[in-house]
């Protein structure tokens, strides 16, 4: 359990410092870049302010700005939904052995029901069956926590999305900020070569802060989907030591829960 709580911290730790990198390469990395007056007689040249890169990105920049948040809300949030902790929580493991050592499974229906969580949203449903055999309450089981693992996925789907979108978003503020450039050098002439380089600098601002977010997203996706599976497996183990020697023969026919019975009698 204490190899877990650490698991949860640095997986935590690493969001936030995937989220600052990306922020800070996509933003300050320009200003890095710029070469201070080599002496004094050299001409003073002005540094850009973070600000002065966001404007020369062009309007792409402000969905980009927004895909960063986003990234940073999914790292974070994403790490909370996957962690063992949030899937199978200690507390309700340990309630619900104790009830099923005790023979009491309406009891551990209705601790499951008023305590939501992947484990127990699963043992729910098993209690539910119990009274129609083994192979269907494992079938129903099975189900529900392909359901679950289901809906962590789809949450975890956007950091993807976010990955595939973002350098698009970034390549068309390079595009339309050529189109510019070069229309300006069809209608002034090719003049100074270097306003037409230092044009085109300023519109790969946008590609750069696209590739910048994509990276962490991707990198966050692809390990918190393992993360993910990492729980589901552990809630899989624990289900099945505790439906392990279940007495299915005593439990024929029971109806544990509060579900209503649709099924009656031919008319």
């Amino acid at each position: 359990m204490t190899q877990m709580s650490t698991l949860n911290t640095i997986t935590k730790r690493l969001a936030l410092i995937a989220t600052g990198t990306f922020l800070l390469v996509t933003f300050a990395a320009p200003l890095l870049a710029q070469t201070p007056a080599a002496s004094a007689d050299a001409p003073v040249v002005r540094k850009k302010t973070l600000m002065d890169h966001f404007h020369e990105g062009g309007w792409v920049m402000y969905p980009i700005l927004l895909c960063s948040i986003g990234t940073a809300y999914l790292c974070w949030e994403g790490a909370n939904r996957t962690s063992i902790k949030k899937m199978a929580p200690p507390v309700h493991e340990e309630q619900v052995k104790n009830l099923f050592r005790a023979g009491d499974y309406i009891g551990a229906y209705d601790y499951c029901k008023n305590n939501p969580s992947p484990l127990t949203n699963t043992l729910r449903v098993g209690l539910s069956m119990l009274g129609e055999g083994k192979a269907l309450t494992e079938e129903a089981m099975f189900q529900q926590l392909a359901k679950e693992q289901s809906q962590i996925s789809t949450f975890l789907s956007y950091l993807s999305v976010i990955g595939v979108t973002t350098p698009m978003i970034g390549l068309t503020g390079t595009v339309t900020g050529m189109m510019r450039a070069f229309e300006g050098l069809g209608t002034e002439g090719i003049g100074d070569p270097s306003k037409l380089a230092a044009a085109i600098g300023e519109v790969l601002v946008a590609t750069l802060s696209g590739l910048a977010i994509a990276v962490p997203a991707f990198m966050a996706y692809y390990f918190l989907r393992a993360r993910m599976v990492t729980g589901i497996h552990h809630v899989q183990d624990i289900i099945n030591d505790l439906f392990r020697k279940m007495p299915w023969e005593a439990l024929q026919g029971a109806h544990i829960g509060d579900e209503e019975l649709y099924a009656a009698l031919p008319a």
